[in-house]
């Protein structure tokens, strides 16, 4: 465990890997998840805001960040899963809400539909891959219309620095599993209440896939925040915490049964 005034980094040890996670704040807990070739410390603007109040896990996947990864893995949707499932156990963190970024946003759908007892609320931040599977080509493209709308010290030196850990041949093994994987199917299975968040400037994913999203997780609700890119983490982060702070304050209350009453509760 390495500490600093920033907060700290814990490995556990999980399936055979040393896996990360950054850890800030105090509170009760809520789990961060990358998006594809991501790590840890490009989430740090929207995790400190977040950490005012909660205990904010900043999670490096297998083969991300500082986690450890292996030849040929992960190459699959379900690898990532299954670890993060692994992981929440071995971290005593089963039950903890999951906040997901693009690809990590299929990862917590996939995760709350397959093992329903590992979470308690999703809170999914420009999710990636449902219902639309654009193949890889396709979604380089999208990130590359993305990239002079995002903050340049977002890319550099970090960006940069955490797709050079992931490795070409891991991102793209793991776009091409994408383009193929079936999570939509398991959408209406996710019994936990979930929060979509999009951005209005995404050209990465499309608005309507977050509405047929929407039409198929039970108790689910949309925010779009104006402005909003692909990285709305980082782009907005102020936005994305408040979201996420009130949705996550309601749910523990229990004042949630119907994605109608969260959307009279929780206002734009």
């Amino acid at each position: 465990m390495a500490e600093t005034g920033a907060g700290y980094s814990r490995w556990t040890h999980v399936r055979g890997l040393w896996t990360h996670a950054r850890i800030l704040g105090e509170g009760p807990p809520l789990v961060v998840v990358p998006g594809l070739g991501c790590a840890s410390w490009m989430y740090e603007r929207v995790g400190r805001r977040l950490s005012r109040t909660r205990t904010v896990y900043l999670y490096d996947p297998p083969g991300h960040g500082h986690s450890q990864g292996r030849p040929g893995f992960p190459s699959r949707l379900e690898e990532l899963t299954d670890h993060l499932a692994a992981w929440l156990k071995e971290s005593g963190l089963k039950c903890a809400p999951l906040f997901g970024h693009s690809l990590g946003g299929e990862v917590i759908f996939d995760l709350a539909a397959r093992y329903p007892t590992c979470t308690t609320a999703l809170i999914a931040c420009a999710p990636t891959g449902i219902p639309e599977n654009p193949s890889v080509f396709a979604q380089s493209v999208r990130l590359l219309l993305d990239l002079p709308r995002e903050r340049p010290g977002l890319l550099w030196p970090g960006g940069l620095r955490a797709y050079r850990r992931s490795g070409l041949g891991t991102m793209y093994r793991l776009a091409q599993d994408q383009s193929e994987h079936q999570t939509g199917a398991l959408l209406p299975r996710i019994e936990v209440p979930t929060l979509l968040i999009d951005g209005d400037r995404d050209p990465v994913i499309r608005a309507w896939t977050i509405q047929e999203i929407q039409q198929d997780i039970p108790h689910a609700v949309v925010r779009v925040i104006r402005g909003g890119t692909h990285a709305l983490t980082d782009s907005h982060p102020r936005a994305v915490a408040s979201y996420t702070r009130d949705f996550l304050r309601l749910v523990e209350l229990d004042c949630l049964s119907t994605g109608e009453q969260l959307d009279t509760v929780l206002k734009p």
